[in-house]
């Protein structure tokens, strides 16, 4: 445990600072956290991981043949309204005649790119390949609404060609569903296995990849979690940080998978924000915290937890739940909802930091050490991650994929 021994305090531009003496058996935990031995090498290793968790790029490519949706999967993932701004641009007809990218309207570095249809007029299979510059993506997800056809074998073959991933998925579920239903001898999980072994069957000599069944209008449906799951697990560690952040939540799952990834930068966050300056033989040290780093942390779980505003308005339309919007916010979610971490005044980053730690008075809201920023960092988590988990309960999605 840590103890505090403080010497004077002073205030400049509503910071207070504390001249004195931080003392932390759990610093050395902090460190250790970090898988180095020493604190320089660690505080390396903490810059690194900080920065790819703020600033690594991911570039999804979503291709198929034209009319079978993936403008729509395109909004889905990114949580917008087919005919709101920022969104994909969706039509009967191919609407793409150019790779076109869409950012990520909270994770800026994630961009989306609807992809021509391969069939499309204006490309023959062998232009096309150059036309849409595969070298830029990291991934392809080539989308279908019916069986894949020739065109989506070759595209895959000249992917795995150039080794690269894809990925299928079989869109418009929900409609297939229910044309089915009319039936007398229906049986939804018999009819899934229908339709998932009539794809694999023209994607044998790809080695059977796995199809994902998806529909665009409710992502909490069928294979979307089981298709994040699958991508976080084939991408590049740093990659995988932009994808789970950008992901909706669409099930309990998927919600603690977010949470665990940010409980394991907890470390990173606490030695980059500049808590490192306790130093237990050095007294008379100034003490400060880089409010910076960990309100923009806090800020990365609001929003890959979809607490946001309008996060939450979409879910309460999808689910038909008007209490979303009406929640009672935590003291945190409100201070998070009221301003942007750079445009958060440094007393009120201070104050509400402060009320992370039970029994830290607000003069050392903004000047802790390693072990202190490590509880706030982990105790805020925690706030954020139970709200999320509540507005789950109330959408009711508690008990996972429905």
């Amino acid at each position: 445990m840590y103890t505090i021994y403080i010497q004077h305090i002073y205030k400049v531009h509503d910071i207070f600072f504390i001249s004195g003496l931080f003392q932390s058996s759990d610093a050395n935990e902090v460190i250790r956290a970090s898988g180095e031995y020493t604190l320089e090498k660690a505080k390396k290793k903490a810059q690194e991981r900080i920065d790819h968790l703020f600033n690594v790029s991911l570039h999804i490519a979503v291709t198929g043949e034209s009319g079978t949706g993936k403008s729509s999967f395109i909004n889905a993932f990114m949580g917008l309204a087919d005919d709101e701004e920022g969104a994909a641009k969706t039509g009967r007809t191919e609407t793409t005649t150019e790779p076109t990218p869409y950012q990520h309207p909270t994770m800026p570095n994630v961009t989306l790119w609807d992809l021509p249809g391969v069939g499309n007029i204006k490309y023959t299979a062998e232009t096309y390949f150059k036309a849409v510059e595969f070298h830029k993506y990291d991934f392809f997800i080539i989308i279908s609404s019916v069986r894949f056809r020739e065109n989506d074998f070759k595209l895959a073959k000249e992917i795995q060609r150039r080794k690269k991933k894809f990925y299928f998925v079989r869109s418009k579920i929900d409609d297939a569903i229910q044309a089915e239903e009319r039936k007398k001898t229906f049986n939804k999980e018999k009819t899934l296995s229908e339709i998932r072994r009539d794809c694999q069957e023209n994607l044998k000599e790809l080695g059977n990849p796995p199809v994902f069944l998806i529909s665009s209008w409710n992502l909490s449906d069928f294979d979307f979690e089981k298709l994040v799951f699958t991508l976080n697990s084939e991408l590049p560690e740093h990659k995988q940080y932009a994808l789970l952040q950008s992901a909706p939540v669409t099930s309990v799952a998927l919600l603690e998978k977010k949470v665990d990834m940010f409980k394991k930068l907890i470390w990173a966050a606490a030695i980059a924000s500049g808590g490192i300056a306790a130093v237990p033989d050095r007294p008379g040290l100034t003490f400060a915290c880089d409010t910076v780093i960990v309100i923009s942390f806090f800020t990365k779980c609001y929003y890959a937890f979809g607490l946001d505003g309008r996060s939450l308005e979409k879910l309460s339309e999808r689910v038909n739940k008007p209490e979303l919007k009406n929640l009672e916010k935590a003291p945190l979610l409100k201070e998070l909802a009221a301003s942007s971490a750079l445009r958060m005044g440094w007393s009120a980053a201070g104050e509400f930091l402060c009320s992370l730690v039970p029994g830290l008075g607000s003069a050392v809201a903004a000047t802790t050490s390693l072990a202190i920023t490590h509880d706030v960092l982990e105790n805020g988590l925690k706030v954020l991650a139970d709200e999320a988990r509540k507005v789950l309960t109330v959408a009711g999605l508690e008990k996972g994929t429905q």
